[in-house]
């Protein structure tokens, strides 16, 4: 086991001497193989400074910045306990840093609210703040293609404008192809709604650790959000093992577990046939499509039974309506695991008891952080007990066997709104003969 303190009192004194000059912060120094695991829980703690970019170095580590404010609740032992006991933690100077994706977004905001200041200008015009807050903040980038959320743009100047506008918003931002994402179609397909604003072609090509993803942007859904989930698929050593992913979409899982945990065969479920038609393409461009079954329609008439190692329900805000499916799929002799997704809430009455920011001290940041999700987290387990009863009733029903289910692991995907939170469930299901 490796654990440094680092002299974390000594470094918090340089942070002081030197911040005005920008040449060093603190930052944890962790292996780079256990850095998302790190990296999602001190954002998890409000300690993760996002101004700054996670670093490589070439022994293997990196190093991610953390604010000062909380390095009095950042104890290196407690932290690799509770993160990667197989790791290793130390707390470091990090010099000349160099700033986040995030924060070298505001520049690129600014140099388009200057061009748009000027095409306003050239209109006769005269610039106001309701312009400059109808700006958006931020923005999805596919390559050259950007794509806008709802909420900006919206005042009838830009209207009045016209092409211009997307040209000089085009320009600013270094793209070619501008898009706007309306809301989500309720049609069970969940479409997206987008309109082009700039360039006629709506196919766009995204990479994610290694595996290529290509979609019309117009027609399927691609959530950034998911990165973690599809990382921790990853890892997974799925060798020999059949697998069968019940909402596949264009592949968010379905690939990694093909190419990185190496599955021996994976069976994709999938009813859009927009999605369906893209993730055909996306199995062959990562050459491993001879080792996928794409099933197109609704899984509950899914004809597969006793066959699967590990079933995947990726359907958010709900997976309900694929349990019983999933049942039916596990081996009858050996059983297997439920990757279950669901959006769970915590009730208002545990909401009321966590104080307002506004309220905050610095120093107590990190510290109501830490309760606030361990509060959802106890909302969290509860839901995972009831979920693995129902689960067990399910089996019990469909093979008139005994089993067992047994909560291997909770993980938190992403957070939708204060205490509504994106969660995966791997609940182990093993029939009672196979378990004795």
């Amino acid at each position: 086991m490796h654990v440094c303190f680092s002299h974390s009192f000594l470094l918090f004194d340089c942070f002081h001497s030197n911040r005005s000059q920008m040449d060093c912060i603190t930052a944890l120094k962790v292996p780079q193989r256990h850095a998302q695991l790190y990296k999602k829980h001190l954002s998890e703690n409000g300690a993760l400074d996002q101004q700054y970019c996670v670093q490589k170095h070439t022994d293997g580590t990196v190093t991610i910045p953390v604010f000062t404010s909380t390095l009095s609740h950042l104890d290196p032992v407690t932290l690799q306990s509770s993160v990667a006991p197989d790791s290793f933690c130390e707390i470091v100077q990090l010099q000349d840093p160099q700033l986040s994706k995030k924060s070298k977004a505001k520049p690129c905001r600014e140099r388009m609210i200057e061009v748009l200041q000027d095409l306003v200008a050239t209109k006769g015009l005269k610039w106001s703040k309701e312009f400059e807050d109808d700006i958006p903040n931020g923005w999805q980038r596919h390559g050259d293609l950007l794509m806008f959320g709802d909420g900006c743009f919206s005042q009838a100047i830009w209207k009045k404008i016209g092409s211009e506008l997307w040209l000089a918003v085009a320009q600013a931002l270094g793209v070619t192809r501008l898009a706007q994402i309306k809301h989500i179609s309720q049609d069970g397909w969940r479409t997206p709604m987008v309109t082009m604003l700039l360039g006629d072609n709506s196919y766009v090509t995204h990479i994610d650790n290694h595996i290529r993803y290509e979609f019309d942007v117009t027609k399927c859904m691609f959530s950034f959000g998911n990165i973690t989930e599809k990382l921790r698929i990853s890892s997974f050593d799925c060798s020999g093992e059949t697998v069968v992913d019940l909402y596949a979409g264009i592949g968010y899982f379905t690939l990694p577990y093909l190419v990185h945990a190496r599955a021996a065969h994976v069976h994709a479920c999938e009813w859009n046939p927009d999605a369906v038609s893209a993730l055909r393409k996306n199995l062959h461009i990562n050459k491993v499509a001879h080792r996928c079954t794409v099933h197109q329609g609704d899984n509950k008439q899914l004809s597969l039974t006793d066959l699967a190692d590990r079933v995947n329900l990726g359907l958010i805000p709900s997976s309900e309506e694929g349990w019983p499916v999933a049942c039916r799929l596990l081996r009858k002799d050996t059983g297997g695991i439920l990757h279950i997704h669901n959006n769970v809430t915590t009730p208002i009455q545990y909401q009321s008891l966590q104080p307002s920011s506004s309220s905050m001290k610095d120093g107590q940041q990190s510290i109501n952080g830490t309760q606030n999700i361990s509060r959802d987290r106890e909302v969290w387990n509860d839901w995972a007990k009831n979920t693995a009863i129902h689960i067990v009733n399910l089996l019990r029903d469909n093979t008139r066997a005994e089993w067992s289910t047994s909560i291997k692991h909770i993980e938190h995907v992403k957070s939708y709104a204060p205490h509504i939170h994106h969660i995966v469930l791997d609940l182990e299901c093993r029939p009672v003969k196979y378990v004795n």
